[in-house]
C-alpha cells in the first residue's frame, strides 16, 4: 500500500513541478560529479600519455642486469608491449680522433612513444645493422667522419639526431649519443663480465594493465632497480603534471561540494513543504511506520529520477566538451565505470545523508499542526544535521580524491564557512532589526525583509557563499598554476647548456658570449662528493637498511656540489640565512626533509679522499622545472676552493634574437663556432625538449580553463537552485504588502536591494573562507607562494551583491508583475 502511495504521490507532485527543486538539486550533484569526473579523467589520462613521450614508453624498469623473465613473462600475459635497450659509455674513434660517447642500443619496436627526430625530419625507424644514429654535437667533435670504430665493430654514420623522445635531461651526463641497434652490441665486443650497463625495459600499455603490472611486478625488483613513469623525478615535467593532477582532482572534490550544497538546500524546502502532509496524514490515522516507508520510497524514488538525469547530462556533457579539445587529447578515452559509479553514489549518499535532518525532523510533526501551523515538532540540534553533512562530504571526497590533505581542507574550509555564517552573517541580518518594520523606502523593506527570514537568509547565504568560495578557489589555484609554469618556461628560457667548461676557458668563454650578445646564466662550479655523515653519525644506504643495519638513510650516490657567495636565481630561503661564513652550507628543502636535517647540524663530505665539514645554516626551496643550473647543495667559495673542478652554465639562443642584435649568423652556426672554438666544453641542445614542454604546458592550461569552466556551470546551477528556496514564504508576504499598498517599484526595489546585501554578505564571507583555503591548499598541497588577493575584498562583495541581485530579481520577476488579487488567489 505504501509502494502504491507513494508512486501516485511521487506522480502527482513531479506533474505540478512541486519536486522541481529536490530533482534538479540531485541532477547537478549527480550532473557536475559525473561530468567532472570523466572530463577530469579524460585530461589526466591525456596529460600522462602525454607526457609519456618524454621517456617513451609509459613505464620504465631501469636496471644494472638483465631483468629476470618472469618480469617480462608477467607482461606478455597482461598484454603489454615492451622493447630492451642497453645503455653504456666507450670511446669511438675516428682516424686520429677520440671521444667518450654515450652509447644507447635499442630494440627493434623502440620508440614505443614519440618519435626519433633526426636532422631529415622524424621518423619511427632505426638506423640499418653495421650504422648508428649521432648526436650532432659527435660531428663537429670528430670533423664530421663518414665513419666510427666502435670496439671490435665499425659503423657507418647514417643519420644526425637532433632529439630522441626519451633522451631526458641530464647536464651532467656530457657525453653525446649513438644510437645502435642492440642486435650490434654483441659484435663490438664492449660489454664484458663486470662492464657497467644499464637495462632500460620499457613498457606501454593499457591503464589497468599497467597497474596490474605494477602491482605484481614491483614486489620483485631489488634495491639497484628503479621504476620510472612521468611522475617520477625523472621527468623535466613531473611537477608540473602532479599539479595539474592536483587541480583536475580538486575541482572534482569542490563539484562534490558543490553538490551537497545543492541538496542540502533541496532537502530542507522539500521537507519543509510536506510538514502539513505529514500533519494531515497522522490526524488520519497512519502510523509512524507507513509515514516513514510512504516518504522513505518518495524520496528514493525522487532521488533515482534525479541519478538518472544526472548521468545522462554528465555524459552529454562530456561529448559536447570532447568537441572542443584537441585531437590529441580527445584521442584519449578512459573507462566510463568510475564517474558512472561515482555518480550514482554522490546521488545515494547526498540524497539521504544530507535529507536525514530535515527527514527526521519532518517525520516529527504533531497532528496538532493542522490547527496550529507554527509547530514544527522535535527540534533536533543543528549538530547533527552538521555531523551528517560533514559525514557525508568527507566519505564522498575521500572515495573520489583518496587524498586525506586534500579531503580535510574541503571539510575544514567548509566549518569555517559554517562558524563565519553562525557568527558574522547572523550578525549582519540581524542589523535590519533597528529600523524594525518602517517601510518608507526600499533600504529599510529590505533590511526588514532580511529580519524576517534570519534563519532561512542564513541557509541561503550557504550556497550562495559556497558557490563563490568555489569560484574564487578555483580562479585562483588556476592562476597561480599558470604563472608559476609561465614563470619557468619563460619566452628566454635556456635552450642549451654548456658542461665541462676548464677553470681557463671561463674567462674567454664569457669574453664569447658577450661578442655574440647571448646571454647566460652564470658559470657554477661543479665538483664531486658524497655525503657520510650527519652530525658525526654514519649514513647508510638503501639497502643496508633493507638488512636490517640500524642507522639514519642517506644519499647512495655521489652529488654535483657548487660554490657561491650569493644566492642564485630561482632559489628562495625557506629557513636560515645563505652562507654567511667559510664553513656553512646551503640545503635544498627536499633533501634536508628526506635528510630530517635541522638548522646548524654538521655534515662531513667525502671529496678526493677528503673529508669536508661544514654546518647547516639555510634551506633553500628550489624551482628545478627553470632548465637552469640547480644544486641540492651550495658552499661557501673558501670551503672548496682547493679542490679541482669544471664549471658549467646555460643560455637562451634563437634566429630571432640573432637578427635583432643585427647578427648575420644563425643559431647554429654560433653554436658550431662555440665549439670549435672550446673543444673541450660540451654543449648540449635541449631546444626541442624545451618546446614539447611548452606544447604539454598548453594542454594542461587548456584542461585547467576547461575544468574552470565547469565549475563556473556548476556554481551557476547551485546559486539559481538556491534562489528558488523560499519563493512560496516571499509569494505571500508580496500578497499583503500589496493589499497595504506599496508599489511595484518599491517592491522590485527592496527585492532587489534585499538579494544585493546577501549577496554582498556572502561575497565577504567567501573572501575569508577563500584565503583561508588558498593558505590551507597553497602550503599542504600545491607548494605554491601563499599571498593575500586585496582586491577581492571590495571586487568579490560587489560582484556578489551584482549576480545574486540579477537572479534573484530575475526569479521574482513574474512575482514582482502579478497584481494583488492574483498573488492572493496564488497564495
Amino acid at each position: 500500500m505504501e509502494l502504491q502511495l507513494a508512486w501516485r504521490f511521487f506522480k502527482r507532485e513531479l506533474t505540478q513541478g512541486q519536486l522541481l527543486l529536490i530533482v534538479l538539486a540531485i541532477t547537478l550533484a549527480v550532473l557536475s560529479v559525473t561530468g567532472l569526473a570523466r572530463v577530469s579523467e579524460r585530461l589526466q589520462v591525456a596529460i600522462n600519455g602525454e607526457a609519456a613521450t618524454f621517456i617513451a614508453a609509459d613505464r620504465i624498469i631501469d636496471s644494472p642486469v638483465a631483468l629476470d623473465n618472469q618480469l617480462l613473462g608477467i607482461a606478455d600475459e597482461l598484454g603489454l608491449a615492451h622493447v630492451t635497450n642497453m645503455q653504456f659509455n666507450s670511446m669511438v674513434y675516428a682516424g686520429d680522433k677520440f671521444q667518450l660517447v654515450t652509447i644507447k642500443a635499442v630494440g627493434p619496436a623502440y620508440p614505443l612513444k614519440g618519435v626519433i627526430e633526426l636532422a631529415s625530419g622524424e621518423t619511427k625507424a632505426l638506423p640499418l645493422s653495421g650504422e648508428a644514429w649521432f648526436e650532432n654535437r659527435l660531428g663537429a667533435l670528430l670533423d664530421n667522419p663518414t665513419s666510427v670504430e666502435l670496439g671490435n665493430s665499425e659503423l657507418t654514420l647514417s643519420g644526425e639526431i637532433s632529439r630522441l623522445p626519451d633522451g631526458g635531461f641530464n647536464p651532467f651526463a656530457s657525453a653525446p649519443v649513438l644510437l645502435i641497434r642492440l642486435a650490434d652490441v654483441e659484435a663490438t665486443g664492449i660489454i664484458q663480465p663486470g662492464s657497467r650497463v644499464s637495462y632500460l625495459y620499457q613498457f606501454t600499455g593499457t591503464p589497468t594493465a599497467l597497474k596490474q603490472f605494477e602491482t605484481q611486478a614491483k614486489p620483485l625488483l631489488n634495491s639497484s632497480q628503479r621504476w620510472v613513469d612521468v611522475q617520477s623525478g625523472d621527468s623535466p615535467i613531473a611537477s608540473a603534471v602532479k599539479k595539474a593532477e592536483r587541480f583536475l582532482l580538486l575541482a572534482s572534490l569542490l563539484g562534490i561540494a558543490l553538490a551537497c550544497a545543492a541538496i542540502g538546500i533541496a532537502a530542507q524546502r522539500y521537507c519543509q513543504r510536506h510538514y502539513d502532509v505529514v500533519a494531515m496524514l497522522k490526524t488520519f490515522g497512519a502510523s509512524a511506520k507507513q509515514i516513514r516507508s510512504l516518504f522513505g520510497i518518495h524520496l528514493l524514488l525522487v532521488t533515482a529520477l534525479g541519478i538518472v538525469l544526472g548521468l545522462v547530462g554528465g555524459l552529454l556533457l562530456d561529448l559536447g566538451l570532447t568537441a572542443f579539445l584537441p585531437a590529441e587529447i580527445a584521442a584519449y578515452s578512459p573507462p566510463y565505470g568510475r564517474p558512472i559509479l561515482l555518480g550514482v553514489s554522490t546521488g545515494l549518499i547526498s540524497a539521504f545523508m544530507f535529507s536525514a535532518y530535515p527527514l527526521m525532523r519532518l517525520l516529527a510533526i504533531p497532528p496538532l499542526r493542522v490547527l496550529q501551523r507554527q509547530l514544527e515538532g522535535l527540534q533536533l540540534g543543528m549538530w547533527l544535521h552538521l555531523l551528517l553533512s560533514l559525514t557525508a562530504m568527507a566519505l564522498l571526497g575521500y572515495l573520489y580524491s583518496g587524498s586525506i590533505p586534500l579531503t580535510l581542507t574541503v571539510v575544514f574550509t567548509v566549518l569555517l564557512l559554517g562558524t563565519l555564517l553562525s557568527l558574522l552573517g547572523f550578525a549582519m541580518i540581524r542589523m535590519g532589526h533597528s529600523v524594525g518594520m518602517k517601510t518608507t523606502n526600499p533600504l529599510q523593506l529590505a533590511l526588514a525583509g532580511l529580519r524576517r527570514r534570519a534563519k532561512q537568509n542564513a541557509v541561503q547565504l550557504v550556497g550562495f557563499s559556497s558557490a563563490l568560495v568555489l569560484l574564487l578557489t578555483i580562479l585562483a589555484l588556476r592562476q597561480d598554476l599558470l604563472n608559476e609554469w609561465q614563470k619557468q618556461l619563460p619566452d628566454n628560457a635556456p635552450n642549451y647548456f654548456l658542461v665541462n667548461i676548464a677553470p681557463e676557458d671561463a674567462k674567454p668563454l664569457n669574453d664569447f658570449m658577450s661578442l655574440n650578445q647571448i646571454a647566460a646564466t652564470d658559470i657554477y662550479p661543479v665538483i664531486r662528493g658524497r655525503l657520510t655523515h650527519v652530525n658525526d653519525e654514519v649514513l647508510i644506504s638503501d639497502e643496508q637498511q633493507k638488512q636490517g643495519e640500524s642507522g639514519r638513510v642517506g644519499i647512495s650516490r655521489e652529488l654535483n656540489l657548487t660554490y657561491r657567495d650569493s644566492l642564485p636565481p630561482n632559489n628562495s630561503i625557506t629557513e636560515g640565512q645563505f652562507n654567511q661564513h667559510d664553513d656553512e652550507v646551503s640545503v635544498e628543502t627536499k633533501v634536508a626533509e628526506r635528510l630530517g636535517l635541522n638548522l646548524n647540524d654538521t655534515l662531513t663530505f667525502t671529496i678526493d679522499n677528503q673529508l669536508v665539514k661544514v654546518k647547516v645554516t639555510s634551506f633553500r626551496q628550489v624551482q628545478w622545472e627553470t632548465l637552469q643550473p640547480n644544486f641540492f647543495m651550495i658552499f661557501t667559495p673558501k670551503a672548496l676552493a682547493e679542490f679541482s673542478y669544471t664549471s658549467m652554465a646555460s643560455f637562451h639562443l634563437d634566429n630571432d634574437k640573432l637578427k635583432q642584435a643585427g647578427s648575420t649568423l644563425t643559431a647554429n652556426q654560433v653554436v658550431l663556432q662555440l665549439i670549435k672554438r672550446f673543444p673541450t666544453v660540451s654543449v648540449i641542445d635541449v631546444g626541442a625538449m624545451v618546446g614539447q614542454l611548452r606544447q604539454i604546458i598548453e594542454q594542461v592550461s587548456l584542461s585547467l580553463s576547461l575544468v574552470l569552466a565547469l565549475v563556473l556551470l556548476a556554481s551557476a546551477l547551485v546559486l539559481i537552485a538556491q534562489t528558488e528556496a523560499g519563493m512560496a514564504t516571499r509569494q505571500r508576504e508580496l500578497a499583503v504588502l500589496r493589499t497595504f499598498g506599496a508599489s511595484g517599484w518599491l517592491l522590485r526595489s527592496a527585492t532587489g536591494l534585499e538579494f544585493a546585501l546577501l549577496g554582498a554578505i556572502a561575497g565577504l564571507l567567501a573572501v575569508i573562507v577563500a584565503e583561508f583555503a588558498l593558505y590551507m591548499l597553497k602550503t599542504q598541497v600545491f607548494e605554491l607562494v601563499v599571498y593575500m588577493h586585496w582586491p577581492w575584498w571590495g571586487l568579490a562583495p560587489l560582484m556578489g551583491a551584482l549576480i545574486v541581485a540579477f537572479l534573484g530579481v530575475w526569479r521574482c520577476r513574474q512575482l514582482l508583475n502579478q497584481s494583488c488579487g492574483e498573488l492572493l488567489k496564488a497564495g
